[in-house]
């Protein structure tokens, strides 16, 4: 009978140990970001991503997401979250933070995206080389954009640039909102999630967007008027950005450190290019069942848009030349990497 109690024991303990040792081992990474749980960048990227990462780490890794800010804060807030240990990963917008990451920043120019697909690739490779300053106190996961931006307004159609003349247009980063106000616009700058209350309260008379982040936040149901733009260049893009505590990666074993580096990188900009790129098609159909006005911008009339694009570059590098950056070499090196890709 005491036998048997010993053994009894001694088996709860080492099961206890072991049960114990097993659950040491598991590494929770809390993902953190401003979209909804059902936006594309949670739903179709950033959780397959968090399940590829769980099954390939044989279950050691896994991750947590927190959506629409759950944890707290606001959007701009994220890159300091991730970067001080608050959060373990975050996906965010580069331009929220302003002055943040100056030399990234050249891809939100006007005129200078291709597809996601392209200009993703060529993103991943500027922050690897020429624009790794702007990064270096982050785990680089992917840095990728979306598809090129149109300009959506809740009933007047664009098709010049006189007609954004006084309409108050909300511009989701820095550069973007100085070319809506080259372009005659008043710029209201907002993080996304505000669009839609703003354009409901008359804050903004509208904004532009890519298609795919539309139905996330019903704005295609808020605004009437799209206009696109013709040729092989859109009007804009914006990088994102997805990061992980460079500390909590250190702390990684070998192994998982591989999981991780196996599952980053180039691959996965490529990926989320190519998502990105396919999003548009469904999102813009939304719009079109919605009983939405459609405009293609071409001709005079582009070209007025694209003098005004070429004006604003010039700013900007004279701007970064100020700051101790090489304007000039930045934006080549960007448009020499987006045909790279493109090709």
């Amino acid at each position: 009978m005491l036998k048997n109690i010993k053994t009894y024991f001694l088996i709860s303990f080492f099961s206890i140990i072991l049960s114990n040792s097993l659950f040491a081992e598991t590494v929770v990474l809390k993902f953190h970001s401003f979209p909804p749980m059902p936006a594309n960048s949670n739903a179709k990227f950033v959780k397959p991503w968090g399940d590829k990462i769980e099954k390939d780490s044989g279950g050691k890794i896994k991750v947590e997401i927190y959506p629409a800010m759950q944890l707290g804060g606001a959007p701009p807030q994220l890159v300091d979250q991730v970067r001080d240990g608050v959060v373990d990963l975050i996906w965010t917008v580069a331009g929220y933070t302003p002055g943040r990451f100056p030399r990234l920043e050249v891809f939100d120019l006007p005129f200078m995206a291709a597809s996601s697909l392209a200009t993703s690739q060529a993103a991943q490779e500027f922050v690897e080389t020429v624009g790794a300053e702007d990064l270096k106190d982050y785990k680089i996961l992917a840095v990728h954009v979306h598809a090129p931006g149109k300009i959506h307004t809740k009933d007047k159609l664009i098709k010049s640039v006189d007609d954004l003349n006084g309409l108050k247009m909300r511009g989701p980063t820095r550069v973007i909102s100085k070319m809506l106000e080259g372009l005659g616009a008043t710029p209201v700058g907002m993080p996304v999630p505000k669009v839609a209350p703003s354009l409901s309260k008359g804050v903004i008379d509208g904004m532009v967007v890519p298609w795919e982040i539309m139905p996330s936040f019903k704005l295609h149901e808020l605004t009437k008027s799209h206009t696109e733009v013709s040729g092989d260049r859109g009007l804009y893009t914006t990088p994102f950005l997805f990061l992980m505590n460079k500390a909590k990666y250190e702390s990684l074993s070998d192994d998982l450190k591989k999981v991780i580096d196996e599952n980053s990188g180039m691959a996965l900009a490529k990926l989320a290019g190519e998502l990105w790129d396919g999003f548009e098609g469904p999102a813009r159909k939304l719009a079109v069942d919605a009983g939405g006005e459609f405009h293609e911008l071409s001709g005079d009339a582009l070209k007025e848009m694209k003098d005004a694009g070429d004006k604003l570059i010039s700013q900007w590098i004279k701007d970064a030349n100020s700051n101790g950056l090489d304007g000039d070499i930045l934006v080549n090196t960007a448009r020499k990497l987006i045909s790279k890709y493109e090709n």
